[in-house]
């Protein structure tokens, strides 16, 4: 039996429920375990704790699988895991019959190191830490047999796997795929999706309700929507009736796939530059021009909190340079995905940056991933997009 003995009191989080073990709270581990091998984690006096999936290479040494010890970790328990991931989105009123959307969201659906999002019945996974490398074939065949679904395609290619000592690792995983893209519908409008080359899983399924309440507020407002890559807010503005959308990001082939989605749906007012956004805000600023509602929605700053103090900066210049391109009356969305920034440091980012824009501003609502991301109670890190709706007086 491989098992991992944690040092005295270290046993603390795991009785809370938290699904990491990181490896200072180690104090040996017996039996060899090789990277993704399943180990039963136990008190310094060794009482059994849980079952985990052993990462020799990262600093987080094991994710727990389950804290049941008549369970077995093999792939029944995959597939049970699957079950209840999938039945829990269709006892959501607002996700029944939803063709795209997140069906396993990691630690959250007590699967840790495992994403799948869904566009109709194509399936994309990443396989982010080594115990859900270690069971990919068995979660592959599990996610088809309980998805209903006809292919899944791999993003195993995100820099975190690094972390975990894995190679990055993309590709057809189950299934015939002829195109890297597909269409799916969200709201009454088409996107593109290029699931195989684009960020994440091809969409970023979390911005669903955002871009629903966006799509309310902008009705003849002049939009200007930062780091927008395919276009997401920037059509949802305009199908709400806003005037005119600006929008700039830095990729060239998002914004390509931007502007297809535009003509998909038929939008005009639409503008698209390529462009650094910190470069170009302060450009606009320079240029006195003003907008009746701006998004903001940066990549990862901070993916942990070790990054914190330089992501702080970054959030704060962006929306101190928002705030003086609002007009009085003028709404801003700004979101932070950033792990290692909590809700209560970004909006203590937000509200300094609206000080040294010499603005008063409130928060009319705060905002977060849809709901097919769920977060569980005892795993706060799982609640990575934190927003709010602000609005200058």
């Amino acid at each position: 039996m491989k098992r991992l003995f944690l040092k005295a009191g270290k046993e603390k989080s795991l009785l809370r429920r938290h699904p990491w073990v990181f490896s200072g709270a180690i104090e040996r581990v017996a039996g060899e375990p090789a990277p993704g091998d399943s180990v039963v984690v136990c008190s310094s006096a060794g009482a059994f704790l849980a079952h985990a999936a052993y990462s020799p290479a990262s600093q987080i040494r094991a994710r727990v699988w389950s804290y049941d010890e008549a369970e077995a970790i093999d792939a029944g328990f995959f597939r049970r895991r699957v079950a209840a991931a999938v039945a829990l989105r269709r006892g959501i009123p607002g996700l029944r019959g939803a063709a795209s959307l997140r069906l396993v969201h990691g630690e959250s659906d007590g699967l840790p190191g495992l994403v799948v999002d869904r566009y109709g019945d194509t399936l994309v996974a990443q396989f982010l830490a080594a115990g859900a490398d270690a069971w990919r074939e068995a979660i592959a065949e599990a996610l088809l047999a309980e998805c209903e679904a006809t292919r899944l395609y791999e993003r195993s290619d995100a820099d975190v796997r690094a972390l975990e000592g894995l190679a990055p690792r993309s590709g057809p995983l189950r299934g015939a795929f002829a195109s890297a893209e597909l269409e799916i519908e969200e709201g009454g409008l088409r996107y593109v999706v290029d699931f195989a080359g684009g960020h994440k899983t091809g969409f970023y399924l979390d911005q669903r309700d955002n871009r629903q309440l966006c799509r309310e507020l902008a009705h003849r407002r002049e939009v200007l929507n930062c780091f927008c890559y395919t276009g997401g807010f920037s059509l949802a503005t305009l199908a709400g009736g806003a005037t005119s959308a600006l929008s700039i990001d830095s990729s060239a082939d998002a914004l390509a796939l931007a502007r297809r989605n535009a003509a998909l749906n038929r939008l005009e007012g639409a503008e698209w530059l390529e462009a650094d956004v910190f470069a170009h805000l302060r450009k606009l600023r320079d240029q006195a021009r003003r907008f009746d509602f701006i998004v903001l929605d940066p990549p990862k700053f901070a993916p942990t909190a070790a990054h914190a103090e330089k992501a702080a900066r970054a959030y704060k210049d962006i929306n101190l340079l928002a705030f003086k391109l609002l007009r009085p009356g003028g709404m801003m969305m700004s979101f932070s995905c950033s792990g290692g920034v909590s809700a209560d440091l970004f909006q203590k980012i937000v509200a300094g940056a609206a000080l040294d824009a010499r603005v008063d501003a409130r928060v009319l609502r705060r905002l977060g991933a849809a709901a097919d991301h769920p977060v569980a109670l005892a795993f706060p890190e799982g609640e990575y997009l934190k927003g709010l709706l602000c609005q200058v007086v």
